[in-house]
């Protein structure tokens, strides 16, 4: 299966558990400012990191639903980032989707680009390797959100979080994989 197709397949599962979320909650999420979005996808990382460390685990949900967390979280960051407050915090579940699928297609062409520049080399990286750089990336994140979103040479938040949405996915396809074999 490619990588491409790979992707879908995850990311059908991380869309479906949104919209049910979504028609459970609504979009509460949207109360959240950004740092707080952030906040949340560490703790999630941190958890992850947490339990690749210690091997134990005490509470019931799984790692692939952290990544999973990880996926939905970081798009609701980036539908934040495009979507002024002015829309208020119930948005109509059809609205939510559409915006939901804008962001996975950006998402999708950036994998596409990325991995034919990199020559898959995600695929040789460790499994802990993926939390390390999503838990980087979120510092990264923090930093820039204490400069005002404001950088100087560095990709901006968005980007960052299109990258996490990459590196939880290549974790949920590794896997998957290991499932397999």
């Amino acid at each position: 299966m490619s990588t491409l197709a790979q992707f879908d397949a995850v990311m059908a599962k991380c869309k479906e558990i949104f919209l049910k979320k979504t028609r459970d909650y609504g979009t509460a999420w949207r109360i959240l400012r950004a740092a707080s979005l952030t906040d949340q996808l560490y703790i999630k990382a941190k958890r992850i990191r947490n339990l690749e460390e210690t091997q134990t685990q005490k509470i019931a949900d799984s790692i692939d639903s952290e990544y999973q967390g990880i996926v939905n979280y970081a798009i609701m960051a980036l539908i934040q980032l495009e979507v002024p407050e002015e829309l208020g915090v119930d948005l109509e579940i059809g609205k939510v989707e559409t915006l939901y699928d804008e962001q996975l297609q950006i998402i999708r062409d950036l994998l596409e680009r990325k991995n034919h520049d990199y020559g898959e080399a995600w695929r040789d990286m460790r499994m802990s390797s993926f939390t390390d750089m999503i838990l980087m990336k979120l510092l990264r994140i923090k930093q820039i959100e204490e400069n005002q979103g404001k950088t100087l040479i560095s990709e901006g938040l968005d980007a960052n979080y299109q990258d996490i949405v990459n590196y939880a996915v290549f974790a949920l396809i590794k896997m998957v994989e290991e499932l397999r074999s």
